[in-house]
């Protein structure tokens, strides 16, 4: 994984889909930033970027993807992938459903995928050493560089679908505590029943990540 270290940005995920749409980058690549001034979380929310935190955007061809891995469970697969690197190292993080993590009962960051001209761009953000009020930061210490050295090993294993889902299903029962937003609604995680697709169903209605 080719990747490219900036001092400041308006936002990772922003400059590497500009850079893939002009194609002035090629898959696999990443984009990591000291400061982030315009960082994009969920629902198109921001992401408040304090200096010294993971400030990430890779791309992947599709084509490169896990033979079994649907679009709509990127989030997770590529956030469970990232969980499980920090784990090894000694992190308690987990990952509430579909693209949060989590130390204990606060969130410390999260992924977001977009789909730009054949490539799946991954946007990473999480509190390595510092958190906004209400949020947490990784109860380890570890170095931006090491962590992605490590990471992008296990991202370019193409580990199955199947696999990280068999692990991941039998650790939702955490995110049931929480809840998630769908159609600009908040809904309850505690009676939902999860997918082999990474989907949820609730109220007899399925959602999948738009993330």
């Amino acid at each position: 994984m080719k990747i490219q270290y900036l001092e400041s940005v308006d936002s990772t995920q922003t400059y590497l889909k500009n850079l893939v749409k002009n194609n002035c980058a090629v898959a696999p690549c990443a984009v990591v930033s000291k400061i982030q001034t315009n960082g994009l979380g969920s629902r198109d929310n921001a992401w408040t970027a304090l200096p010294g935190n993971l400030f990430l955007s890779f791309c992947v061809s599709i084509d490169d993807l896990p033979i079994d891995l649907k679009l709509e469970s990127a989030s997770i697969y590529f956030a469970y992938i990232l969980k499980e690197t920090l784990e090894t190292e000694g992190s308690r993080v987990w990952l509430k459903w579909p693209n949060d993590f989590y130390v204990g009962e606060l969130k410390i960051g999260g992924i977001i995928t977009n789909l730009v001209n054949g490539a799946l761009i991954c946007g990473v953000g999480l509190n390595l050493v510092v958190n906004p009020k209400g949020f947490a930061t990784l109860d380890i210490e570890i170095k931006a560089e090491e962590l992605l050295e490590k990471y992008f090993i296990n991202v370019e294993k193409k580990i199955l679908w199947k696999q990280v889902f068999s692990k991941y299903k039998l650790e939702f029962y955490k995110s049931q505590n929480f809840s998630t937003h769908a159609n600009n609604l908040r809904i309850s995680l505690r009676d939902a029943f999860l997918q082999d697709d990474g989907s949820i169903m609730s109220n007899n209605e399925r959602i999948y990540s738009i993330r």
